[in-house]
């Protein structure tokens, strides 16, 4: 079956992207950090994948996944969701991303009411962050940075899976701003259906963690968002799931 790698939004508030001719496979083991080798129709196939995140849980040999054929390049496929205990765990995180825009420009968000995304990547400090949000009124700004949290523990979602420095700058680019008397916020994208609460993982990364408390203190929103694909399109769960930071 041939497919599209373009992932469609649609006006139907049903989904906020849809992800049409998508073709099933197996998992046989991760190469690196960016290649997954996967049985396809029969044959090993390599595929990219962009979540740098360890995914054990998830990278599984024989667990079912869904890729996309991808145009040039050095894989033939690109890997973007794979199979778990309810359904689908959406690890691309460029999907998850399109996805959360796509819940902002259709006000499905509700703490981020009458905010806009003015720029994508902003500089702040020693980080490149993920988004630079302005009040309609023009009168403030808010720097975001959003991360994936694709590990089950349960029915929590969690983030990080594997220590990341990268994770702990942002998070202390974030506090340094907080402390400035400044607007940040850190968003949890929770990429699978049925999470009841966001909280962080310390075996994964206690530094990170031990941040994350820090940061909630500075006054650094601390926010998630769940989603999930349900083998057809990104379907918004809960625009405020809630975040428990000890």
């Amino acid at each position: 079956m041939m497919a599209s790698n373009e992932a469609r939004g649609t006006k139907h508030e049903e989904y906020l992207l849809t992800i049409p001719d998508y073709v099933e496979c197996a998992i046989r083991r991760r190469l690196n950090r960016f290649v997954v080798e996967v049985y396809l129709s029969g044959r090993t196939e390599h595929a990219h994948i962009n979540n740098t995140g360890r995914l054990l849980e998830l990278l599984v040999e024989g667990r079912k996944a869904a890729c996309l054929p991808t145009r040039g390049g050095k894989t033939a496929y690109r890997l973007f969701a794979i199979d778990e205990k309810a359904g689908w765990a959406l690890i691309d995180t460029q999907f998850q991303m399109r996805a959360f825009e796509q819940a902002v420009e259709q006000g499905r968000i509700p703490w981020l009411s009458g905010w806009r995304i003015q720029r994508r990547n902003p500089r702040l400090g020693e980080s490149v962050l993920d988004y630079l949000f302005r009040d309609e009124k023009g009168s403030d700004e808010l720097y975001m940075e959003v991360k994936s949290a694709v590990l089950r523990n349960g029915s929590y979602a969690m983030y990080p899976d594997c220590p990341t420095l990268r994770g702990q700058r942002h998070i202390r680019t974030l506090i340094d701003h907080a402390r400035r008397g400044q607007r940040g916020t850190i968003c949890f994208l929770a990429a699978f259906k049925g999470p009841i609460a966001f909280c962080p993982y310390a075996t994964g990364d206690p530094v990170v963690a031990a941040l994350l408390e820090e940061a909630r203190g500075q006054g650094v929103g601390l926010r998630a968002v769940s989603l999930h694909f349900d083998g057809k399109g990104i379907r918004l769960d809960n625009p405020d799931l809630s975040v428990k930071v000890p």
